[in-house]
C-alpha cells in the first residue's frame, strides 16, 4: 500500500516570497506535492501544506530547515505569532497507509536529521515521550526566552548527549547541543492527527474584547473542546482577528465555533467580516463548511480529501517504491 503523510512547517518568515517559494521548491525538489502556502507579513509566518512519501517527506523537511537556518535571523523577527525559530513548527500527519506510530517515528527521524545540522530540536504531541506534549509548553516566552536561558540550555544538552538520568528541564525532548541556536532558535517537530487551522476577522469591536472573546472559546477557558485560539491585532492590514486551530473538527463543529464568535461580536455591536483557512480543509469538516464561513480564497482545491486522492491516481508502482 502507497504510503502518504503530510507535513505543514510553519516558518518565521512572513514578508519575504522568495523564501517561500525557495521553501516550497525544497518540497517539490524531494519529490512531495505542495498543497498550499501561506503567507502573513504582521504574524511573520508562512505555512507550506505537503504531501508525499515518507522518505520524501523527511528529506523535503530537512532541506527546508536548512534553508530557514540559512535565511532567518530570529534576533531580528517581529511579529504577532508565538515562535521559537526559524523553522518553527514541523508536524508529521499519516493519511494513507500510515498509522501514528508510523508517524510519530518519522517525526523523530526527522528530528535527528535536523538536529545535525546543528538546531535544537524539541518533540510534542504523539512524537513526544510521554506523549502527548503540547506546543504552549515549549513555546512560553518565545525564542527570547529560550536565548537567554543557559541553564535550561546545559539540561538539554544533557539529556541528549548522555542519555542518564532524567533531565532538569521538563518540558520537552531535546536534539542537538543548544537550548536555541543564536539565529535559528529551535524547532518543534510532533506528530498528530488532522487539524483544521483558521482565522475569522472582526470588525467593530477592540483588542480588549476580541481577547475575551477567544478566552472564552477556548477549551482552557472551558469552550469548545480541542480548540485552541487567540485575539491578534494586525497593524499592516488593519485586521482584527481570532487565531485558532481545532485539533479534532469531527467532534467539534467549526460552523458552531464561527456562528458563536459571530453572535457575541454582534453583542458587542461588531461584525465577522471573514474567515481564513490556512492549508487545507480536513475530511472530518462537514461538506460547504468553508463557503458557510464566509471563507476567503476559497475553492474545491482547498479539501484535503480531494488532494490525496488525486496524488495517489498519480502514483505509480515506481512511485510507492519510495515508501520507507
Amino acid at each position: 500500500m502507497t504510503k502518504v503523510v503530510e507535513t505543514v512547517p510553519n516558518f518565521s518568515e512572513g514578508r519575504d516570497p522568495e523564501f517561500v517559494g525557495a521553501a516550497a521548491a525544497a518540497f517539490t525538489t524531494a519529490g512531495c506535492e505542495v498543497l498550499h502556502t501561506t503567507m502573513d507579513p504582521d504574524h511573520h509566518r508562512s505555512v507550506i501544506t505537503a504531501i508525499g512519501s515518507p522518505a520524501a517527506v523527511v528529506d523535503g523537511a530537512v532541506a527546508a530547515a536548512a534553508l530557514a537556518l540559512e535565511r532567518i535571523d530570529m534576533r531580528r523577527h517581529r511579529g504577532v505569532h508565538p515562535r521559537i525559530g526559524a523553522l518553527d513548527v514541523l508536524p508529521f500527519v499519516p493519511l494513507h497507509g500510515m498509522d501514528m506510530p508510523a508517524a510519530a517515528a518519522l517525526a523523530r527521524r526527522a528530528a535527528a536529521r535536523i538536529a545535525r545540522l546543528g538546531i535544537p530540536v524539541y518533540l510534542y504531541g504523539a512524537a513526544s515521550k510521554p506523549q502527548g506534549r503540547g506546543l504552549a509548553s515549549i513555546r512560553r516566552g518565545g525564542f527570547e526566552a529560550l536565548a537567554a536561558s543557559p541553564r535550561r540550555g546545559r539540561a538539554a544538552a544533557d539529556l541528549h548527549g548522555r542519555g542518564a538520568g532524567p533531565a532538569t528541564e521538563p518540558t520537552a525532548d531535546a536534539h542537538g547541543h543548544r537550548f536555541a541556536h543564536p539565529t535559528a532558535g529551535a524547532t518543534c517537530v510532533g506528530a498528530r492527527e488532522v487539524l483544521l487551522a483558521w482565522n475569522v476577522d472582526i470588525e467593530g469591536v477592540g483588542l480588549a474584547a476580541a481577547r475575551g472573546i477567544a478566552a472564552g472559546i477556548r477549551e482552557a477557558g472551558g469552550g469548545f473542546a480541542g480548540l485552541r485560539a487567540l485575539a491578534l491585532l494586525l497593524h499592516e492590514q488593519n485586521r482584527l482577528q481570532i487565531a485558532m486551530n481545532l485539533e479534532d473538527p469531527a467532534a467539534t463543529d467549526p460552523l458552531v465555533v464561527f456562528r458563536t464568535i459571530e453572535r457575541r461580536v454582534r453583542a458587542l455591536g461588531g461584525r465577522v467580516a471573514g474567515t481564513e483557512v490556512i492549508g487545507m480543509l480536513p475530511d472530518q469538516v462537514p461538506p460547504g463548511t468553508g463557503r458557510r464561513m464566509r471563507g476567503r480564497d476559497w475553492s474545491e482545491d482547498r479539501l484535503l480529501h480531494r488532494r490525496v486522492q488525486s496524488y495517489l491516481a498519480a502514483c505509480s508502482p515506481a512511485g510507492a517504491g519510495l515508501e520507507a
